[in-house]
């Protein structure tokens, strides 16, 4: 590698060795010996020498603030996670009951064929990152071998009263990298002491602390307020088991039909309302009680950050029967749209049969939604294009906060708008014309939930802006479908926000399979309308 030389003065010392002292003394000349340089050093030398001395490094402006509430780490986990698969298991399975009553025999309860990996590989194989055991449904028998009641695996024939459901699922999920949820019901018909709130209560938090420290880490406990007609009354101590689920199990989210951490969205059909807010007042609701239309939309002024998960089940019934059959791929696609598209979590319940597995007509149904789903957003239309924006936060030289940022997957880097302005806009050029009907948003949520309107316009054949889709809410994704449009131009236009808009993705799809022979008739929230406006105004920023 070639060297570059400098030269530098140095004096003669006076401490020298007696050879030295011998020599001749020297001369009055300094003496210049020649010390390397790399040519990283030289080129920083040289820069130094050609800048302008009162330039300065970049003075980069810091992120917005975030406008509370903002979601915990366990809530973002969860949101993030988009679907987890519910599995109803347990006698009500064998017996062909939804509500067991608590009488039918242990001995019914026996699965040929029970393999827990086959379920967790269904899972996985399809999109989804979690499962929840209903580990006691409302009969009160138990799929784990509990200390505090006989009517369990533990009374039953099946690996001869050795079998634990709860333990083989937590393994296969450990094993697959899914993570692990269960539902505990606090309605129990077979203990003959439910009714009497304090021994209950004691009762219920002894199996669910069984539940949170023999089986790792666990991400979600489901819990709900059902009860049937002619339930002894009693009392549940809520805050009691919320306290120790936190304690025992941190990073697990609490779901009820008010939280404390994610809240029912209201209806069994796995559809949220078009305005979905992640914002909640919890102490405005009671579990146990109807507040579904409070639930479904949430609250633009909500002190709470509780999300809504939309529970589903695959077949007409929650526990497995001979005789129904699993919704369709393109059924589920809808449910996918109306619940994770509108800033939900989909929880859909696909119940294993009385062999122990998973129903091949089932799996067949999962199949295609992933494929589905895979087939029209693997492909984001918009990944190329040419973004601008009407501002961007600490001017245009920001890269932190540039617009191009909406073409990136995840909520962690987003466009965000300079301070104080009027228009929040976002322009797309494609470079060409091309034909989509589905429109992605997201917000980085962890930076709270912000946008209250916005609409979405292209510029049609005759060089107009054509308002294609008004929208409300977003959050962590919003999808929205239309019929086909051909544009090379676009614009996303936020009209109005709890604080300054941030956008995080921005996706164009083309779904050539749920739209199929099918319109979207205009209405309220998807407006063909068209607004005069001059082509070249797209960029003019």
């Amino acid at each position: 590698m070639m060297k570059f030389h400098s030269s530098i003065t140095r004096t003669p010392s006076s401490a020298m060795t007696e050879t030295n002292k011998l020599s001749p003394k020297p001369s009055s000349k300094t003496l210049r010996i020649p010390v390397p340089i790399s040519p990283f050093t030289l080129v920083i030398l040289l820069l130094s020498l050609s800048l302008p001395s009162s330039l300065s490094l970049p003075n980069f402006k810091p992120p917005p603030l975030p406008i509370l509430p903002i979601p915990t780490s366990s809530q973002l986990s969860w949101q993030l996670s988009e679907m987890a698969l519910f599995l109803h298991f347990g006698t009500n399975t064998f017996t062909g009951a939804e509500w067991g009553n608590g009488t039918a025999d242990p001995s019914v309860f026996f699965p040929t064929d029970f393999d827990a990996r086959q379920w967790v590989n269904v899972a996985k194989s399809a999109g989804f990152s979690r499962v929840i055991l209903t580990a006691k449904h409302h009969d009160g028998f138990c799929l784990w071998p509990s200390n505090y009641t006989d009517y369990s695996v533990r009374s039953s024939p099946w690996k001869d009263g050795n079998g634990d459901v709860v333990g083989a699922l937590a393994e296969a999920a450990k094993e697959a990298g899914v993570e692990l949820g269960i539902y505990l019901s606090p309605w129990d018909r077979h203990e003959p002491f439910y009714g009497k709130t304090v021994e209950y209560n004691e009762f219920y938090l002894a199996q669910m602390t069984e539940l949170l420290t023999r089986y790792g880490v666990i991400k979600e406990v489901f819990l709900d307020g059902a009860k049937g007609e002619g339930a002894k009354d009693m009392d549940y101590y809520f805050d009691d088991w919320f306290s120790l689920i936190h304690q025992l199990q941190p990073g697990a989210v609490i779901f009820s039909d008010a939280g404390p951490d994610v809240r029912w969205v209201g209806d069994e059909n796995g559809v949220a309302r078009s305005t979905c807010w992640s914002l909640f007042n919890q102490s405005d609701v009671k579990i146990g009680g109807n507040y579904s239309q409070y639930s479904q939309g949430g609250d633009p002024v909500g002190h709470d950050w509780i999300p809504a998960e939309c529970d589903v089940s695959i077949r007409p019934g929650w526990f497995w029967h001979a005789s129904e059959v699993p919704k369709s791929a393109q059924t589920l696609l809808d449910i996918y749209y109306k619940s994770v598209g509108r800033n939900c979590l989909l929880l859909l319940n696909v119940p294993p049969n009385s062999s122990g597995l998973i129903s091949a007509e089932d799996i067949q149904a999962l199949k295609e939604f992933a494929d589905l789903r895979s087939s029209i957003f693997s492909d984001n239309l918009a990944k190329n294009a040419l973004v601008n924006a009407s501002s961007t936060r600490g001017g245009i030289g920001n890269s932190q906060f540039a617009a191009h940022h909406i073409a990136e997957e995840g909520i962690y880097t987003y466009w965000a708008p300079e301070e104080n302005q009027t228009d929040w806009i976002l322009y797309l050029d494609f470079g060409e014309v091309i034909a989509f009907n589905v429109l992605q948003v997201q917000e980085p949520i962890n930076m709270g939930q912000r946008i209250i309107e916005f609409h979405f316009d292209i510029i049609n054949e005759e060089g107009e802006w054509q308002k294609l889709v008004n929208g409300t809410t977003v959050g962590y994704k919003r999808l929205l479908q239309f019929n086909k449009v051909q544009s090379q131009y676009l614009r996303f236009v936020v009209d109005k926000s709890r604080a300054d808009p941030l956008i995080a993705y921005i996706g164009i799809y083309m779904d050539a399979y749920s739209m199929h022979n099918k319109k979207f008739p205009p209405h309220d929230s998807q407006i063909l309308q068209q607004i005069a406006s001059n082509q070249s105004q797209i960029f003019t920023l």
